[in-house]
C-alpha cells in the first residue's frame, strides 16, 4: 500500500486491530472531506469486505480501477470480491487481465483457477478440483497427502481427504491430526478443520464416542466465530409466509418472465439434492450446472444492510411492477446462460433457494421446483458432521440445526398452501427404495419423457462440485440412511429442537 495520509494510516491501523466500525467512520470522513482518494477507497473496500458488505466493496474497487486501470493490487482484490459474490465470469475476466501482466504470479493463478472452478471449467482448475472429474480421484488423494505431510497448515489437506468418503486414514495420520489439533499454538481455523477430519477418521473406525467428541468440538469452534442468531433466521423465514400469500400471488398472475427453462432443486444441504441433480442431468433435455448464485444475488439487492433492522424483504416485493418482475426473470436467464450447454432446460441446485420460492415464482412463474427432503435426524446430523466452506451457519449447533429444519418444513408447507402444485417434494428414502418409480414421477412433473439413462446416473460424465461427488458416481446405496443412529446417545438436543 502506498504511503497514506495520517488519517487513512490511522484507519488502516484500526482495521488491522479489528476495530472495523471506527476504521470505517474515519476513512469515510476522510473521503467525504478530500474526495476520491484511490488508496482511501481501496482501504474502505477492505473494511467493507471484513464487514461482509461485499456490494460496497465491489463498487469501491470498480471505481478505483476506473481511475487507475493498472492498479494490480486493487484488481486482484476486485477479482477476489467478485469470487466471494459468486460472480465467476467477471472474476475470470479480472484474473485473465492480471495474468496477461504476470503469467506466473501465484495469487493471480489461484484466482484464475477458482474462477474456472466456479464456472465448472474443471480442466482449467488446480489440485482441489481433481476429484470432481471422478476418474482422477487417485491424483487428488496423492496431492492432498503430499499437502498433509507438510509441517504446518495441514488441516485443510486432512479435511479434504476426509471429504473423499472412500479414503481411510492410517494410524499415523490420526496420531498426527490429534497432536496438531491439541497444539497450543494451533490457529482456531486449523483446529476446526482437524476436528472434523478426526470425526470422520474415527467414525470410519467405528469409535463413535470419540468421533462425536471431535465433531462436537469442531462445531463449537466454528460456532464461536459466527454471529448467527437463530431468532433472526426464524423471523425472516416466517415473514415469507406473512407476505407471500395465495391472494398476493393471485393479484400478480401473469407477471414475470414466462420462460420455463429453469428447474430449481431446493431444500437443506445433505438432503439428497445432488443425487436428484445427477439423475436429471442424465436426461438429454436437461443441463446440469452448479449451485448457481444468481437468485441469492438478485434477492440481495432488496435486503437490509444490517440484519437486526426491520427487514425490507420480502415486503418490498409488493412494490415491484409487472415489467420489473419480468426484467428480473430475464436478468436471471441471461446471467445463467454461461453455465448452460444447449439443452432446453437446466438445473439450479442452490438449496437455500427454498427461502425465496415466492420471489422465484414472481419472476419465473413457469419454472419447476423440486424440494429434496430427507428424514430429519439423518439430514440434520449429516450437516452437523460437515465443515462447510462458507454459509450454512445454522449447522454448527444441534439445537440450531433442529430449529432451522423445523422452520424449513413450516415454510415449505406454506408454499404448498399458497402455490398448490408448484413444488414437488422428493424424499431421499423413497428414491433409494424405488429409483425407477421416483424418476418417472419427477419426469412426469417436469413434463418430460422417461429416459433409461436417468437410472444409470452414475455413468453420466460431468463434474460434480458438492460434497456428494463420490456418492453420485456409484449406483443407489442404502448404507448412509441410518448412520445417524450410531450417534443417537448424543443427539438429544437435536431431537428436542426438532419437536419444538
Amino acid at each position: 500500500m502506498a504511503v497514506l495520509p495520517p488519517q487513512l494510516a490511522r484507519g488502516a491501523d484500526l482495521l488491522a486491530a479489528g476495530q472495523l466500525e471506527a476504521a470505517e467512520e474515519l476513512v469515510r470522513d476522510y473521503l467525504v472531506s478530500h474526495g476520491a482518494h484511490l488508496e482511501g477507497m481501496r482501504l474502505l473496500a477492505q473494511i467493507a469486505v471484513r464487514l461482509g458488505v461485499l456490494d460496497d466493496a465491489e463498487y469501491l474497487l470498480d471505481n478505483v480501477l476506473e481511475r487507475a486501470p493498472d492498479h494490480h493490487e486493487a484488481r486482484y482484490e476486485y477479482g477476489t470480491v467478485l469470487m466471494q459474490r459468486r460472480r465467476y465470469l467477471p472474476a475470470l475476466h479480472q484474473a485473465r487481465r492480471l495474468l496477461s501482466v504476470a503469467p506466473g504470479h501465484p495469487q493471480w493463478r489461484r484466482l484464475y483457477a477458482s474462477a474456472c472452478d466456479g464456472l465448472g471449467e474443471y480442466d482449467e482448475a488446480i489440485a482441489h478440483l481433481l476429484k470432481t472429474r471422478g476418474s482422477r480421484a487417485d491424483e487428488a488423494i496423492s496431492a492432498f497427502r503430499v499437502a498433509a505431510a507438510l509441517p504446518q497448515g495441514a488441516g485443510g489437506a486432512f479435511l479434504a481427504l476426509a471429504n473423499m468418503k472412500s479414503y481411510r486414514f492410517t494410524e499415523g495420520e490420526i496420531a498426527r491430526m490429534r497432536a496438531a489439533e491439541a497444539a497450543p499454538e494451533a490457529p482456531l481455523a486449523e483446529r476446526c478443520q482437524l476436528c472434523f477430519a478426526l470425526g470422520k477418521a474415527l467414525e470410519d473406525r467405528q469409535d463413535y464416542a470419540a468421533s462425536f467428541e471431535y465433531y462436537q468440538r469442531g462445531n463449537a469452534l466454528k460456532r464461536s466465530e459466527l454471529m448467527y442468531k437463530p431468532e433472526i433466521a426464524e423471523r425472516n423465514l416466517r415473514l415469507q409466509a406473512e407476505v407471500c400469500t395465495s391472494d398476493f400471488f393471485a393479484a400478480r398472475r401473469g407477471y414475470g418472465c414466462q420462460r420455463a427453462d429453469p428447474i430449481f432443486i431446493v431444500g437443506l444441504p445433505r438432503s439428497g439434492s445432488t443425487l436428484i441433480e445427477q439423475i436429471l442431468s442424465s436426461h438429454s433435455q436437461i443441463d446440469g450446472t452448479l449451485e448457481l448464485p444468481e437468485i441469492p444475488r438478485l434477492v440481495h439487492q432488496f435486503r437490509n444492510r444490517v440484519a437486526d433492522e426491520a427487514p425490507k424483504y420480502p415486503a418490498v416485493l409488493a412494490e415491484l411492477t409487472a415489467s420489473e418482475l419480468r426484467e428480473l426473470g430475464e436478468t436471471y436467464l441471461e446471467e445463467t446462460r454461461v453455465y448452460r450447454h444447449g439443452a432446453p432446460f437446466f438445473i439450479d441446485k442452490m438449496p437455500g433457494n427454498f427461502r425465496d420460492i415466492g420471489f422465484i415464482h414472481l419472476i419465473l412463474p413457469n419454472a419447476k421446483i423440486i424440494d429434496a427432503r430427507r428424514e430429519p435426524m439423518a439430514c440434520c446430523f449429516g450437516n452437523f458432521k460437515q465443515l462447510f466452506v462458507s454459509g450454512h451457519e445454522f449447522t454448527y449447533d444441534l439445537a440450531d440445526m433442529g430449529r432451522y429444519y423445523r422452520n424449513y418444513v413450516e415454510l415449505m408447507d406454506h408454499w404448498d398452501r399458497a402455490l398448490p402444485g408448484k413444488v414437488l417434494q422428493v424424499r431421499h428414502e423413497e428414491v433409494v427404495d424405488d429409483l425407477e418409480g421416483s424418476v418417472r414421477r419427477v419426469l412426469e412433473f417436469l413434463g418430460l419423457q422417461f429416459e433409461p439413462a436417468c437410472l444409470e446416473f452414475h455413468k453420466t460424465a460431468r463434474g460434480v462440485r458438492t460434497l456428494s461427488s463420490e456418492q453420485v458416481r456409484r449406483p443407489i446405496y442404502r448404507e448412509g440412511l441410518h448412520q445417524w443412529r450410531k450417534y443417537e446417545p448424543w443427539l438429544g438436543p437435536l431431537r428436542t429442537a426438532l419437536r419444538g
